[in-house]
């Protein structure tokens, strides 16, 4: 049975991002697969890594849970909205707490290389934008999308990551939001 550990990183739960993370994760029970869905905005945790790796900064209950949830995991499926051509700071602060070296990756001693530690599983990035693909493809070249999966989760091994990615929500009709949450619902069913 597939495991998969859907993160929602839009602070807002009257966000599109929810019903789009809520549309994968019955898509993903429907074919069988165990499936838990977390909303950042409901952990209790301090997104700012003080002093950085040079000091560790205790873990927080809720953060030593999800490094537990993303160990268990085959796949996982961040979504999440484009902010200034990234991701909002609350998923931001999530990753630089959680993904720390001796849990997603090594720095190897006397090198410039380091261990991936999250070496098995693979990612699906469900990303939504108020801008159009083209644009954010041409003037930003993808900039948060390549952040996120080259620098952060193929830095630590998961592979591959997929992109879907939602651009015009803010002027889109409700007959697209449908069929957007339709095709994420069909990703879910597919485990994809």
């Amino acid at each position: 049975m597939k495991q998969i550990l859907i993160i929602n990183g839009h602070p807002d739960k009257q966000s599109f991002c929810f019903e789009l993370a809520n549309a994968y994760k019955k898509g993903a029970d429907s074919a069988g697969a165990e499936c838990k869905l977390v909303n950042l905005t409901d952990l209790e945790f301090n997104p700012i890594l003080g002093g950085g790796y040079r000091k560790r900064t205790e873990l927080e209950p809720d953060l030593l849970m999800m490094q537990q949830e993303i160990t268990k995991a085959d796949h996982l499926v961040l979504v999440y909205p484009t902010w200034w051509a990234t991701y909002p700071a609350l998923l931001k602060g999530f990753i630089d707490r959680v993904f720390l070296p001796g849990f997603s990756f090594k720095y190897r001693d006397n090198s410039p290389l380091w261990d991936k530690l999250l070496v098995g599983k693979t990612a699906r990035m469900i990303v939504t934008m108020d801008s159009p693909n083209w644009y954010y493809s041409l003037f930003m070249k993808n900039a948060g999308h390549r952040s996120m999966k080259k620098g952060i989760l193929e830095f630590c091994g998961v592979k591959p990551v997929k992109v879907t990615s939602f651009g015009g929500i803010k002027m889109s009709k409700e007959a697209k939001r449908k069929a957007w949450i339709s095709s994420v619902n069909k990703l879910g069913q597919e485990l994809k």
